[in-house]
């Protein structure tokens, strides 16, 4: 099975919204050419599953995830496809369980510490922050961090070049989550490019403020 941490490796994972699933390839090469090998296409249209399915099959290379996940029947339409990791917006105990029983890495989102007892009391050890910067960004993800020193986060909502090197610097942020690297402005124009130049700005950025 594969751990959260081991598809956050590169240290950034793109948040991608696909309208066409005729896109879902292309993007996906492109984020590898950059050096980012994993991303979450979010179930928010109805390519979504399609779009996951087409990576799954042709792009191995690719972690390909599912993210705006709400509800188990999504959930299990995602991992049919073939969608290595879950994300939810929030935290949600049936679907914990659903992924858990799936054996597929679950990343669900929290603001609160009683949704970090709730994940951690079902296994979980990595957390999607969000939306981080609408909520205290570094602030409260600090403030969260203290009294669970064992849990990692992957904050997503409001993060981009300018602010993912601070992120980068906390201990406890296993990666970051964001759509600059692949805007749905710059996948609809077909810009392939210039999502391969942003990713790689973005895996040069985490390797410089980690020493890697």
């Amino acid at each position: 099975m594969l751990t959260v941490e081991q598809a956050a490796a590169c240290g950034v994972v793109p948040v991608v919204v696909l309208d066409d699933a005729d896109r879902a390839v292309p993007v996906a090469r492109a984020l590898l050419k950059g050096g980012i090998n994993a991303m979450e296409i979010t179930f928010r249209t109805a390519a979504a599953r399609d779009s996951i399915a087409r990576v799954a099959a042709e792009v191995p290379e690719m972690t390909v995830g599912a993210g705006t996940v709400i509800n188990p029947d999504q959930l299990r339409a995602a991992v049919d496809a073939g969608a290595r990791f879950i994300v939810s917006p929030g935290s949600d105990a049936e679907l914990i369980r659903e992924a858990a029983r799936l054996e597929t890495a679950m990343i669900p989102g929290v603001l609160t510490p009683s949704e970090i007892m709730l994940g951690l009391r079902l296994g979980v050890k990595v957390f999607k922050f969000f939306p981080a910067e609408s909520f205290g960004g570094l602030k409260t993800l600090k403030a969260l961090g203290g009294p669970f020193p064992q849990i990692k986060f992957i904050p997503t909502g409001g993060i981009s070049m300018a602010n993912a090197g601070e992120y980068f610097k906390n201990p406890q942020v296993l990666a970051v989550g964001g759509s600059w690297m692949a805007a749905r402005d710059m996948i609809r124009a077909g810009d392939y490019e210039g999502i391969a130049g942003k990713s790689a700005e973005a895996a040069a950025l985490f390797r410089e403020m980690r020493g890697a």
